[in-house]
């Protein structure tokens, strides 16, 4: 495998909304930086960055990249993503970058949608209105709402900074926010250590 297979050098939030500005697709900054966009300050160095799109319309944002060098990652090596293929689950995200000598600058994760409704992968019977994904930061970026992305999240807390995105967006999720999540982790994954601190989240908003 070439040397560069794994080199990130990522796009701040802000170049990615320069890369898409004009794009009819909708997409949302997602991962710790739409926490950072959320809490309203970088909390942490970020060593890649995702874009969140839907899967219908990953052919709009493959012709928006044309002339960049995009990978869908399969196995045994890193597969050229070629032009007009349409790309089914198993394959949940796609890298990109501008030359096959550059480092990597973007990960586009692909979300499942039935409808107007988003379905979370690893629940489908967690779902939403598409409309409901996303916020705007102040800046005008779009990014994923936090508390669907801890879900993403709440899968694997061995990585540290999994927990710590939790930490650090915990005080500033209001009552529904925290009420969703403990609501929907209870229901993917019963026992998560997170849900007694939403609980408690949700405890002292009522008393305020």
């Amino acid at each position: 495998m070439e040397e560069t297979a794994h080199v990130w050098d990522p796009l701040s939030p802000t170049e990615a909304q320069e890369l898409f500005s004009g794009l009819s697709a909708p997409w949302w900054i997602s991962g710790g930086w739409a926490i950072d966009l959320f809490i309203g300050h970088q909390t942490r160095p970020h060593g890649d960055l995702d874009v969140l799109i839907l899967r219908d319309d990953q052919l709009i944002f493959q012709e928006h990249l044309s002339n960049w060098d995009l990978s869908d990652r399969r196995l045994p090596d890193f597969t050229t993503w070629s032009k007009g293929d349409f790309l089914d689950p198993p394959i949940n995200d796609i890298w990109g970058r501008r030359t096959p000598e550059s480092p990597w600058a973007i990960q586009l994760m692909l979300m499942e949608t039935d409808g107007d409704s988003w379905v979370f992968r690893r629940e489908p019977t967690i779902t939403g209105p598409i409309s409901s994904l996303g916020r705007i930061a102040k800046s005008g970026i779009p990014y994923l709402a936090p508390q669907i992305q801890l879900l993403y999240k709440a899968n694997n807390l061995q990585i540290d900074r999994n927990n710590t995105d939790f930490k650090n967006t915990l005080p500033f999720l209001n009552y529904e926010e925290a009420a969703w999540l403990r609501q929907s982790l209870e229901l993917c994954y019963p026992g998560h250590e997170w849900i007694s601190k939403l609980s408690q989240r949700m405890k002292d908003l009522k008393q305020i």
